[in-house]
């Protein structure tokens, strides 16, 4: 049998294997920031997410604008959005103008949660991240990426 031939010599020289553990390691930080919070992370982020839509808009925000928000999959999206509104963190209602769409809103408990989530997050961000020279950079090239890789 002959050896698997690597691009790289070593596991290091790949950025996406280097992105692949940051991430990993970032994704743990997360978990351990919103246990306390009874939240998983992808909860946190469609919770924040309608948070920040209803934030910029006045309109009624559907699964599809939060999903195309978060960047996720809008089947996963759906079953998301019912555990929280389970948890009675969103509420979920008939979209007034477009019939095949509901419309969510946080509920009272879910502001005051993704409250106290959020600046748990945030801090841990600020920590995890601080020591990137290039902060504002990377953060800028981080969203240049998506935007390449993103389908409208």
């Amino acid at each position: 049998m002959e050896p698997i031939k690597f691009k790289h010599a070593s596991a290091d020289a790949s950025t996406g294997f280097l992105f692949w553990q940051a991430s990993m390691l970032w994704q743990r930080a997360i978990v351990k920031a919103l246990a306390p919070y009874d939240l998983t992370h992808a909860q946190f982020v469609l919770l924040a997410g309608t948070g920040w839509l209803s934030k910029i808009n006045a309109i009624p925000i559907s699964q599809v604008a939060l999903a195309a928000l978060a960047k996720t999959d809008i089947m996963m999206t759906s079953k998301v959005v019912r555990t929280l509104v389970d948890k009675k963190l969103l509420s979920r209602i008939d979209h007034p103008t477009d019939s095949r769409a509901y419309a969510l809103k946080l509920t009272a408990n879910g502001t005051a949660r993704l409250q106290v989530a959020l600046q748990a997050v945030e801090e841990m961000d600020e920590q995890f991240f601080a020591e990137l020279k290039a902060g504002e950079g990377f953060k800028k090239e981080l969203l240049n990426l998506i935007k390449r890789h993103t389908k409208e």
